[in-house]
């Protein structure tokens, strides 16, 4: 796979058009995140709802990461043969309505299948998504952009906790699942005023067939990026999927306050907000240092935040330590979007870093079920630290022995001149 590579300004500058392409690549993906974690929050409520196990309400995460990597395939395939934008909309109406579907579920067996049904759009929002927010953007922005694009993960989760504390309570707990259909009328808006990208038009593939036999010509890459993704999302759902359930288990921590609001909620407010301002930073510094070195500094922030954020049993130290250790998750996220569209074939831009990631998540799925089995055997605290240490210390590895392609160019060279503005 021939890089074209370098910032050189001749060729470096703006597409009309492209913060509308941008923000609806990111606004899709916070919402995405938004419809997923609102069911974190809900596990006691959920259970209690249905009549069924907490265990059985966590089963749903599980189901709905399982179903992202069909998403991948499908609507990936799609955005590669027929362009970024009608797939992205039709992604984003698809799971915003089984969003709404399952805030209607009558019992448990309409709501496992709501779940199931809605990881096929998110797993098909992000390839499409990423590929083109990353293919609009302006290369010397790649790096910011894409910590934008990721931060869009940790800010549905902090806004689902805000969501938690203010509609829940007001307008009872099904509200948050409806509360995301106006924010998918706005992101239709959003690429509708987008130009469809250049990139694509010029590597547009003849058929699907010559989608899917790229997948086979580059499986050497393919397979090191699956497993590039797939310890990297045990770290990321690890740390953020079972974090509030941990919270309950801490004694006093329940009954206190941060800042005004429910601890419960403070906290992972908090953390996330970390969570962002580490995807901008690291996704900003890698585009100065590099991906890999901007990705490896993240993860040793977030090895050395472990002790604090699984054994802490004050309000401040669990403050600190979810915060730093969200900011390296994150952080090191924050560089994905940028990464692996740099690393992926012209010609399946969309699907090849959109199956790599949501395969990664399947095969990382049953990290949630596995750190509660941990649980039960050594408490939550050596639980935690002993799964989230291991996957740290073998993505340093993974990463330090990766390749790299900042800042390649996705236009032909020699028509890059052609479509700058």
């Amino acid at each position: 796979m021939a890089f074209v590579t370098g910032t050189d300004s001749g060729i470096n500058r703006e597409i009309k058009g492209w913060k509308f392409a941008v923000g609806s690549g990111i606004l899709g993906w916070v919402l995405d995140a938004f419809d997923f974690f609102v069911v974190v929050f809900l596990f006691d409520t959920l259970s209690e709802h249905f009549h069924v196990s907490k265990a059985s309400v966590v089963y749903t995460l599980t189901l709905t990461l399982a179903m992202r990597p069909v998403g991948a395939l499908f609507f990936g395939a799609l955005a590669d043969r027929f362009g970024r934008k009608r797939p992205l909309i039709f992604c984003v109406l698809y799971f915003s309505l089984l969003t709404v579907l399952t805030g209607l579920a009558p019992n448990y067996l309409f709501f496992v299948i709501c779940r199931a049904l809605y990881g096929i759009g998110m797993g098909g929002y992000w390839g499409i998504g990423a590929s083109y927010a990353m293919e609009m953007s302006p290369r010397r922005f790649r790096g910011v952009l894409s910590g934008m694009m990721q931060s869009g993960y940790p800010m549905g989760y902090l806004l689902a906790a805000v969501a938690m504390q203010t509609l829940a309570p007001a307008f009872g707990w099904k509200s948050v699942f409806f509360i995301g259909a106006p924010v998918a009328v706005l992101i239709v808006i959003l690429t509708m005023f987008a130009p469809e990208s250049e990139a694509w038009k010029q590597h547009r593939p003849a058929s699907m067939g010559q989608i899917f036999s790229s997948l086979l010509q580059h499986k050497k890459m393919f397979l090191y990026l699956l497993l590039m993704m797939s310890v990297m999302l045990c770290l990321s759902h690890g740390t953020q999927d079972l974090y509030p359930d941990f919270l309950k288990s801490i004694p006093g921590i329940a009954a206190k306050t941060v800042f005004g609001m429910k601890s419960l909620y403070g906290i992972p407010i908090l953390y996330n907000i970390g969570a962002i301002v580490g995807a901008l930073f690291f996704g900003h510094l890698s585009q100065k240092i590099g991906r890999r070195n901007s990705i490896m500094l993240a993860l040793v922030i977030s090895l050395l935040s472990i002790p604090a954020w699984a054994f802490g049993t004050s309000l401040g130290v669990l403050v600190v330590g979810s915060y730093l250790m969200q900011t390296g998750v994150q952080g090191a996220f924050g560089v994905i979007p940028a990464h692996l569209n740099e690393l992926s074939p012209d010609v399946v831009r969309s699907l090849f870093p959109g199956f790599v990631y949501q395969l990664g998540v399947l095969l990382a799925s049953p990290a949630t079920a596995i750190e509660f089995v941990l649980r039960d055997h050594f408490g939550y605290p050596w639980a935690l630290t002993m799964f989230e240490a291991a996957v740290i210390v073998l993505m340093i590895v993974i990463f330090w022995f990766g390749p790299e392609a900042r800042d390649r160019s996705f236009l032909r060279e020699s028509q890059e001149h052609s479509v700058a503005r």
